[in-house]
């Protein structure tokens, strides 16, 4: 039986009673639970199998909301959540007695963001609680952009989907933390590096880190179809070397012609990132149920939201 459902009043009622819901955002959907409950956080982690070392994004309804989760926010926090809030953009900001260390991996800092989705964004306005909601897929797997891939997820341990249609940005949100109340981007994402250095002038960039790491999305391999994957620059090379094995093909604008492609997919002919954003983890969907021997995925231009999507191919693939 599907677990989908458009019903904000039950998953309101379903979060009050510590229960999680997989909630939409703009960019990915998100397993929910209320930040205050050890129990609903607890079993975020276990149904995710995600390590507990590794933080959780706490989302909210409004920048004003902001004050009951953060202790301190430095002037160019304010500013990038006034340019991008509501929307994909995670700050990383000192938190305040309140929040739960379960939450934040142990850190003094929580990582906050206001979702773009009015789904959302009515849902919790309906609750006095921020919802704790990494993506809803198993961890390290394809994060799911529509209720479907959830509900492929995991049908038989949560108890609902709230569908709020494909997500329009399809890939997580940037994350921004801040040393000596400057800028540090931890994680690509959605936002542009472009448009966040607009607002606030040239920002360091550090968006790996295996052990303790800042804020989710930092880890090395995640992202990943289970079919083996590799990410180039040379697809007709690529499918050279493999053409004995059914092969996939995951193009940015051009579609591939060689008898040894089984499927393929083409991101954007009309050469647009922000549609080959939105279309990446789909993409990633389809091309993993093909019964396919190998995945090649093409990089995009290495620009705007380019550099986002091939961080999400890099941490989903081998290099070839």
């Amino acid at each position: 039986m599907s677990i989908i459902s458009k019903d904000i009043s039950k998953a309101a009622d379903l979060l009050t009673a510590e229960e999680l819901v997989a909630i939409p955002t703009e960019t990915v959907y998100g397993l929910a639970g209320n930040i205050y409950s050890e129990k609903a956080i607890k079993c975020i982690f276990e149904t995710k199998q995600r390590p507990f070392f590794n933080p959780l994004i706490v989302h909210i309804p409004s920048v004003e909301a902001l004050e009951n989760i953060v202790s301190y926010v430095p002037e160019k926090a304010t500013q990038l959540a006034d340019a991008f809030w509501p929307g994909p953009l995670t700050l990383v900001l000192k938190k305040n007695s309140r929040i739960p260390d379960l939450i934040t991996a142990g850190k003094d800092t929580v990582a906050v963001r206001v979702p773009n989705h009015p789904t959302t964004l009515e849902l919790l306005e309906a609750l006095d609680f921020p919802l704790a909601a990494p993506s809803a897929n198993p961890f390290g797997s394809i994060s799911p952009t529509t209720a479907q891939h959830v509900d492929d997820y995991f049908k038989e341990k949560i108890q609902m989907v709230l569908d709020g249609g494909p997500c329009q940005r399809g890939i997580e949100s940037t994350i921004i933390g801040f040393e000596g109340d400057e800028p540090v981007i931890y994680r690509l994402g959605s936002t542009s590096i472009e448009a966040i250095e607009a607002i606030v002038g040239p920002v360091d960039i550090k968006n790996k880190k295996e052990i303790a790491p800042d804020a989710p999305g930092m880890l090395d391999r995640h992202y990943a179809p289970s079919t083996l994957t590799i990410l180039t620059t040379d697809i007709s090379e690529a499918i050279e070397l493999h053409q004995d094995k059914r092969i996939g093909v995951l193009a940015f604008q051009n579609a591939h012609k060689h008898d040894a492609i089984t499927f393929q997919i083409v991101l954007s002919e009309a050469n647009d990132l922000s549609e080959a954003a939105s279309k990446l983890y789909d993409a990633l969907h389809q091309l993993d149920k093909q019964d396919l021997d190998i995945i090649i995925a093409e990089r995009c231009p290495d620009v705007g939201l380019g550099t986002s999507i091939n961080d999400r191919l890099q941490r989903a693939t081998v290099s070839s």
